[in-house]
This record gives C-alpha cells, sequence and structure tokens, in this order.
C-alpha cells in the first residue's frame, strides 16, 4: 500500500530539503542537518517523574534518563537505546517516545546515551548497551525497579543495540525477560528486497543506511560478528520479542527475517509490519496517528507480557 496521507505529507515536506551527498558527507555535518530540523510538537504525557542520572558505562559515565510511570513500584524496568544510525540522537530526541512508553506500559523506562560512531565504533555501543543493563540490575532497588522484570528495547540502531544485549546477556546474564525492537537495524550486508525495492523511501535510503554502517563499523569483517549482523548466530534461549517494522522501510525485510529466525529458534515473537508508513515513523508522536497507535499496541502487548 502507499504512504498514508500524514506519512505522505511528512515525506513531501522532507522532499524539499536538500538532499546530502553522502560520498562526501561527514558525520559532524549530518548531526548538524539533523540539529536543523524543526522538532516535533510537544505531546503531554502524564508521568510521575522524569530524572536525569548517571550510569556506569563499558568505558566511564553515561547520561541515561529515567521515566517513571504513575504506578506503584517496584516496577518493571525497560532499557532503552535510541536510534540515529550509530552515529546520532540522544536523550533529547527520544525524549517524547519514552515518555509515552513508560507511561502507557506501566514500566520503568531507562533511556541511555551510549557512546556515538565513529568516535567510538563497533563494539563500543554494544558493549555500553551490556554494561547499562547490567547496571539496571545492580541498582535496581536503587531506582525503585524489579531485577527480574528487566526489558531490551530500541528502534532501528536502537534495536540493534537491545538484540545485541539481549544476545550477550542470554550467555552472561542478568537474564532478560522481553524484547521490544522497532524496525531494528540487523544486517550490514544491506542486500535485502526491501532494502533494494525502497532504496529511495522517504527518511531512511539505502544509500544513507549503508554510510551509517561504514561509520559503524571498524572493517568490513566485522559486520559479521553476530552482534553487528544479528542473524548470524545462535539466536536459541533469547527471549521473547515483539518486532514493529514499517512496510515503506528498507529494513522491513531484515528485521521480519530476524523474527522468523527468531521463532524458528524456539523464540516466541509477535511480529507486526506497519502498513503505509516510513522508518522512524513511531517516533512522530503528535505528527502521525500511527505513531501513537504502534506504540500503544506495543506497550499493551509489553505491558500483559510484564504482569505477575
Amino acid at each position: 500500500m502507499p504512504l498514508d496521507p500524514q506519512a505522505q505529507a511528512v515525506a513531501a515536506a522532507l522532499a524539499d530539503f536538500p538532499q546530502p551527498d553522502y560520498a562526501t558527507l561527514t558525520v559532524p555535518e549530518y548531526r548538524a542537518m539533523l540539529a536543523a530540523f524543526p522538532p516535533p510538537p510537544p505531546v503531554d504525557v502524564p508521568l510521575s517523574a522524569v530524572e536525569n542520572r548517571t550510569l556506569t558505562g563499558a568505558a566511564g559515565p553515561l547520561p541515561c534518563r529515567l521515566y517513571r510511570p504513575q504506578a506503584i513500584g517496584p516496577l518493571p524496568v525497560t532499557v532503552f537505546f535510541h536510534g540515529g544510525g550509530f552515529v546520532s540522537c540522544g536523550l533529547d530526541t527520544h525524549d517524547t517516545l519514552c515518555r509515552y512508553l513508560a507511561a502507557r506500559s506501566g514500566s520503568l523506562v531507562v533511556s541511555v546515551d551510549y557512546r556515538l560512531a565513529p568516535e567510538h565504533r563497533f563494539p563500543a555501543p554494544v558493549d555500553d548497551a551490556v554494561a547499562a543493563v547490567r547496571w539496571v540490575h545492580d541498582h535496581a532497588d536503587e531506582i525503585g525497579a524489579e531485577a527480574t522484570r528487566i526489558v531490551v528495547a530500541g528502534d532501528s540502531a536502537g534495536g540493534n543495540l537491545a538484540a545485541a544485549a539481549a544476545k550477550v546477556l542470554r550467555d552472561g546474564g542478568p537474564a532478560i525477560c522481553h524484547q521490544l525492537l522497532l524496525y531494528p537495524v540487523i544486517d550490514s550486508a544491506c542486500d535485502s528486497a526491501s532494502f533494494r525495492e525502497l532504496a529511495q523511501a522517504p527518511m531512511l535510503t539505502a544509500e544513507m543506511m549503508r554510510w551509517f554502517w561504514r561509520h559503524y563499523l571498524p572493517d568490513a569483517a566485522a559486520g559479521n560478528d553476530p552482534r553487528a549482523s544479528l542473524l548470524n548466530g545462535n539466536l536459541a534461549g533469547l527471549p521473547p520479542a515483539i518486532v514493529i517494522t514499517a512496510e515503506e522501510d528498507p529494513l522491513r525485510d531484515e528485521g521480519e527475517a530476524y523474527a522468523r529466525a527468531m521463532e524458528d529458534a524456539g523464540v516466541r515473537v509477535t511480529l507486526c509490519r506497519w502498513g503505509g508508513q516510513f522508518h522512524g515513523f513511531a517516533s512522530l508522536l503528535g505528527t502521525l496517528n500511527a505513531a501513537r497507535e504502534a506504540l500503544d499496541f506495543t506497550a499493551t502487548l509489553l505491558a500483559k507480557a510484564l504482569a505477575k
């Protein structure tokens, strides 16, 4: 199906901006380009508290932000990793999404400002993701969370980090009870059918995604690591997962392939393709009705999965 009317309006507005040349674009230029975009309209989300803190990453302290829902604790906790192609974005760009997820799921959300590439290439962000989950587990009493009900979550590149952390922690603990992956980056090969068919899709193009991978990986061989290209390696024993893909997204097929591969390995998976939407749509709360619908859907599933 084509883009829905709201998504089409966003795509038309984006088309008015000059398209960068990814053969010469630098990461500072890309970050400056993102900063120039007007922010989405604010969304009023009722929460008990929002608190900026610091947690211990793999190589030192990392900023994080805690979103506490209006619920009685101790609470299940969702450790969230933002998207941005491994090279951009942070706590503020994903603030509304995290607020909404906390309010609707009843889970304490801890959003993590992991180190970015190319200053810190793979596996540094994965190491930070693993360290952040371990910090949340070890400080669960302090932050009012339940150490036995930890979710890893993320969108796009953050979905890759959440899934990679689930893989690492499966073998070394602590136990993760669920994964929430929103249109995740899965495969450095960038060679799925949707990657070819939707190479010029709004919000994320094939050329852009290849540019992200070039800045994230230290070399092409690193893309074979099962913490980078997640279809590689053993998937048995991973925690149950919710996987959301977008119909008009180059990453659609690789996200769905990962969901099917987990199912084949015996993992319980809920997979939903959101029709008429492009990559990143769930961040556009207040602009796209589909963003609210998708987050309501995932938060409801997550709340059920976390119910005692």
